[in-house]
């Protein structure tokens, strides 16, 4: 099953995925953890895209039997109107236990680049360019066209998992950093972004793996 999530992680980088996974983190001393509640906090302005990217998350925990809840409802959209001292995300903290929560998902976009790529022309010449008069034909758009280059945008991302458990200390249990390449759907950037933050976390044993006669059974159940 592991190498079957691996191989998942794999095709979900390399495809044409929305989204990368750059690097991730697990702490070295938790090996499986296993949350109770979850509030799932999507950090942004844009309230349609944090409604649907908290719903998606949602969604996929309670299909593992998890409870977990939308920072949308939790807090109500006007949490992020006011900027939040250091206490008063501790009183938080102390009422997320209150009300028997013990993990925090919290993502938010860390920084925008702006690329430009060589758009690939002249298919038609040996792309080794053993000559120079096929190297310099081949790239030679690049002196008049405008439409050699092809710029677009990388949001660089980041997805945290807290514990918050009362019992323990309040720790980082698993960070992700995760690219999202020149998002023009909101809806396929969401599905692929949360797909992919589910695998890396059933591999890293985080969240259980929902198998393929559970989508069956639940199916059957609709």
């Amino acid at each position: 099953m592991k190498h079957l999530i691996i191989l998942l992680i794999c095709v979900l980088t390399f495809s044409c995925s929305t989204s990368e996974l750059v690097d991730h983190w697990k702490n070295p001393d938790i090996d499986v953890y296993s949350p109770s509640k979850v509030l799932i906090i999507g950090m942004t302005s844009n309230q349609e895209a944090r409604q649907e990217f908290e719903t998606q998350l949602q969604n996929e925990y309670a299909s593992r039997g998890i409870e977990s809840v939308m920072s949308l409802k939790y807090f109500g959209a006007k949490f992020t109107s006011n900027a939040k001292t250091e206490a008063d995300l501790k009183a938080l903290e102390s009422s997320l236990i209150d009300d028997g929560f013990d993990t925090i998902l919290f993502t938010k976009v860390i920084g925008v680049e702006d690329k430009i790529v060589y758009k690939e022309n002249y298919g038609k010449y040996d792309s080794t360019h053993k000559k120079f008069r096929e190297d310099y034909l081949k790239y030679q758009d690049a002196f008049y066209n405008p439409d050699y280059y092809e710029e677009y945008t990388v949001y660089n991302t980041e997805t945290s998992m807290y514990c918050i458990c009362p019992t323990k200390d309040r720790e980082l249990i698993w960070k992700g950093y995760i690219n999202i390449m020149d998002p023009q759907s909101i809806s396929e950037t969401i599905n692929d972004y949360v797909r992919l933050v589910i695998v890396v976390l059933e591999e890293q044993q985080l969240i259980n793996p929902l198998f393929v006669e559970d989508i069956i059974n639940e199916d059957a159940i609709k």
